[in-house]
């Protein structure tokens, strides 16, 4: 017999209802986009850090780390566009010439740029530009997403400025997310988890994975999430592979299930997976879903502040190796990580992982996700979110209950 939460709907009934009814409107509602002052501040901060380090300026190529700080969402390509952060907080953006009047489109009249032209090597005219900002003495940062290409004409353009990784500084702001940061992960990971809840119910013997992915790229979209940024769906012994298998699976009855999806708020990430069993659950799959269960709790009540990333990663072990399973990074049992933090990128830093001796602060955001692979059986990710605050953290959404009651 399927639980109740499993089976039992169709896609276009739950599309329909989420279009008619718009459950999460109250959410929704609330979305708000960065303000000016935001980016301000961050760029404030960032100077401050540059100052306490004696960073001379900080590159920003194009990528998240750009629109985080100056608000501009630009696409990377061969062709150089930045901006450039210096110690006293101005900003000044870099670009071919004919891409002024785009940049204009975001950034206005205001904004500093200095333009290239295509014969021209833009790494020489940002050692002239550092020069014109007095940033010329001193490491230059750069984001550590920089493409090679530009690092190395940047090492070959200032031969007496040293090039060094700028997550001193980006990481540094980015990690610490904001009320207002917190407030746009919520309305995405509350969107996806509905999105989940709705997937459990299109379930039917013989549907596809590749069904369940675009009936959740459906439901993402129809809430105006967009697409979703990634979808795995696996069902029986694949779902013991992390990421999720190649080619088209069948569901069958009695089969586990592992559905690990997200979506984007105002830039901003959502990841959640849940696992459960379509039918009856057997002695063996409801033992190892309760030990992911376990494994997740202890997580989440060792994420204290002060205490090391690494602590919360060797709370999960120590649960699954008290059951038999590798208290390292073999399996069967935990092969990677038990969190990622996650912001404008699904995966940014700071990481719940062996090693990490870096304490947990307000403001931090991270999955939790203690997973369990048995190699030729099945796997189990239980996958929910949680933010730090001064009293400790705090679930993003509520994780599963029950391998039959999965919300």
């Amino acid at each position: 017999m399927t639980s109740s939460q499993i089976g039992g709907s169709s896609a276009a009934i739950e599309l329909a209802d989420i279009r008619a009814g718009m459950p999460l409107q109250p959410v929704l509602s609330q979305v708000q986009p960065i303000t000016p002052q935001e980016f301000q501040d961050r760029v404030n901060k960032a100077a401050r850090l540059m100052r306490e380090r004696g960073i001379a300026a900080l590159l920003l190529p194009a990528g998240t780390s750009l629109y985080y700080f100056t608000g501009l969402r630009w696409y990377p390509s061969e062709r150089l566009t930045a901006a450039i952060l210096t110690p006293d907080a101005q900003v000044v953006f870099v670009t071919p010439a004919f891409e002024e009047s785009k940049l204009r489109e975001t950034l206005g009249e205001q904004a500093a740029i200095r333009l290239w032209q295509e014969e021209e090597n833009p790494a020489l005219l940002v050692r002239q530009w550092l020069k014109d900002l007095g940033c010329d003495r001193g490491p230059l940062a750069i984001d550590e997403s920089t493409p090679f290409f530009v690092a190395d004409a940047l090492r070959q353009a200032l031969p007496d400025q040293a090039l060094i990784n700028g997550m001193v500084i980006t990481a540094e702001c980015r990690m610490h997310k904001s009320a207002h940061e917190i407030a746009l992960m919520q309305s995405a990971k509350s969107i996806t988890l509905d999105v989940q809840r709705r997937a459990a119910r299109i379930l039917r013997e013989g549907i596809t994975s590749t069904e369940v992915a675009d009936f959740i790229d459906s439901a993402h979209r129809a809430y105006g999430a967009g697409p979703s940024t990634f979808c795995i769906v696996s069902f029986g012994a694949l779902t013991a592979i992390p990421h999720g298998p190649d080619g088209v699976q069948t569901l069958r009855e009695g089969d586990n299930v592992l559905i690990d999806t997200g979506c984007k708020v105002q830039h901003y990430h959502s990841d959640i997976t849940r696992s459960y069993v379509f039918g009856q659950p057997n002695a063996r799959q409801r033992s190892i879903w309760n030990l992911e269960k376990e494994a997740q709790e202890a997580a989440f009540h060792a994420a204290q502040l002060g205490v090391a990333c690494e602590a919360v990663d060797a709370a999960a072990r120590r649960v699954l190796a008290a059951a038999g399973m590798s208290p390292d990074y073999a399996l069967p049992g935990l092969p990677h990580r038990t969190g990622h933090g996650i912001g404008l990128d699904i995966h940014e830093w700071t990481y719940l992982v062996r090693g990490n001796t870096r304490p947990l602060a307000a403001g931090m955001c991270f999955s939790n996700e203690p997973m369990i692979c048995i190699e030729g059986e099945f796997g189990v990710r239980l996958e929910d979110h949680f933010y730090m605050t001064e009293q400790g953290p705090r679930w993003f959404t509520r994780p599963s209950v029950a391998v039959d009651q999965p919300f």
